[in-house]
């Protein structure tokens, strides 16, 4: 693509309010800068939106002058260089979350932090459907579905949005809802992107001020008793109950919990959506497994929900060939083969190795239909490396083989689009292949030039 020229970057300062930056412009850098340190983005133009006309001019002067455009939320979907075209940020946008109580919805501008939704949710006695992290974008989160703590009770994220505000390749701002442009609505929610920049959605809330939740992690020599239980006991569950474990690799730092430093512990993860009596009930089969090293599984307030599996906030180095699968089935062998492969015992690169258990409300689309894949898993995988930039080149990748070529029985060929680095590459599995024919029609419908071609690697929060 030829360089912007010095016409063409004054042409673009005069049609927005935000601030642009040129490649080679001092605040540039801070102005993209991504959750994943290993990653610069380095674009001809960057545009800091201001307002929704801002984005709709940028949107139209990439689509005149064929520059490829790229939506920056909050970098946590960052994983490959962006470096020619014009990218959006966003945060500028994020103003006050908007909640109408007695309709029990929350307006959300793109910029916005799943965070925001929950504080502002939480002053009424309310709470989004959200995902494991609240530190990710809101809208990039959920345009890829989305699963959480809340998934087996409640659903899909997505399944909660009532409408979007979407500029689209045209520069047109759009409302997509259930009954205008229903297409573009259906994609949306779930489809991930590529369609045109969302400014905005409205997103129902439920009534949720306190739920029974938190973390218990156990000894090393208990690991592989704990886990097998867990994974039996998932089987006899209420919807009502979500719950996850994760094999975690500690490293001996400060600012890890003392019992925990420096050991390979089973996270174990719950969230249930009733009276604290029988969530303690329902938890003490597992309780009586094995003594825990911390047990802080009690009554929690909705807005603490973040703190169930307490992901890093703080930028950190990121492998973009982490494994994310759904499985066909888990039984004592998967168990077996997860204990063999990344359990204690074991000298791996991987610093968590995590099974969710899904099913529930999640198998249930939405009454007008959605383009949300996997919803026929009740467990997902993810093998996270070491955040190590030295183990990227070969050490990860060759222990990745190794383990999911043992793993190979359960898993699926199916992912969810919110755990893909390269969401691109990934789209053939994320979703069957009626939803990803319908997909590219409205894709065709919305922007037939492609002027979106970067836009689900930047938009996505890349945590479920």
């Amino acid at each position: 693509m030829a360089e912007v020229s010095l016409h063409q970057l004054n042409l673009l300062r005069t049609l927005v309010s935000g601030p642009v930056f040129a490649r080679g412009d001092d605040a540039l850098a801070a102005e993209v800068a991504a959750y994943n340190v290993l990653v610069t983005h380095d674009p001809d133009l960057v545009v800091g939106a201001e307002s929704e006309a801002d984005v709709a001019a940028a949107v139209r002067f990439a689509t005149e002058h064929s520059l490829p455009l790229t939506v920056f939320a909050t970098g946590h979907g960052s994983y490959v260089d962006v470096t020619e075209g014009l990218m959006l940020t966003t945060s500028r946008l994020a103003g006050e979350v908007a909640v109408d109580v007695e309709g029990r919805t929350a307006t959300v501008a793109a910029g916005h932090r799943v965070s925001d939704i929950v504080a502002a949710a939480a002053a009424h006695g309310l709470a989004p459907v959200v995902g494991s992290s609240t530190s990710v974008g809101a809208i990039g989160y959920i345009l890829g579905g989305g699963v959480g703590p809340l998934a087996r009770t409640f659903g899909m994220s997505s399944d909660w949005v009532r409408s979007f505000r979407v500029v689209t390749a045209e520069g047109e701002l759009v409302h997509a809802d259930a009954t205008h442009s229903p297409d573009l609505f259906w994609a949306l929610r779930g489809g991930k992107g590529g369609l045109g920049v969302v400014t905005a959605m409205e997103l129902e809330l439920v009534p949720l001020e306190t739920l029974y939740g938190g973390s218990i992690f156990f000894d090393p020599e208990h690991v592989g008793t704990v886990f097998t239980a867990w994974l039996e006991w998932t089987k006899t569950v209420p919807e009502a109950l979500t719950s996850s474990a994760a094999i975690v690799r500690f490293p001996p730092l400060e600012f890890i919990p003392e019992p925990l430093r420096g050991k390979t512990a089973l996270h174990l993860r719950v969230a249930y959506v009733g009276e604290s009596s029988e969530g303690r009930r329902l938890l003490a089969p597992l309780r009586r497994v094995a003594p825990a090293l911390i047990d802080a599984v009690g009554d929690m307030a909705a807005s603490d929900i973040g703190s169930i599996h307490n992901d890093p906030a703080d930028p950190i180095p990121l492998w973009d060939g982490n494994v994310q699968r759904l499985l066909t089935h888990a039984d004592a062998g998967f168990a077996e083969a997860i204990l063999e492969t990344v359990g204690p015992d074991v000298d791996v690169p991987v610093v968590a190795a995590e099974v969710r258990h899904l099913g529930g409300a999640t198998r249930r689309d939405v009454p007008e239909g959605s383009a949300v894949g996997g919803r026929s898993a009740d467990y997902s995988l993810l093998l996270a490396g070491l955040p190590d930039p030295s183990l990227f080149e070969s050490a990860l990748p060759q222990a990745m083989e190794g383990i999911t070529g043992r793993l190979a029985p359960w898993l699926s060929e199916t992912t969810l689009i919110n755990f893909q680095a390269k969401p691109g590459e990934a789209a053939v599995s994320s979703w069957p292949a009626d939803i990803r024919a319908r997909l590219a029609e409205v894709g065709e419908a919305y922007d037939p030039r492609g002027i979106f071609s970067g836009h689900v690697a930047e938009e996505g929060s890349g945590k479920m």
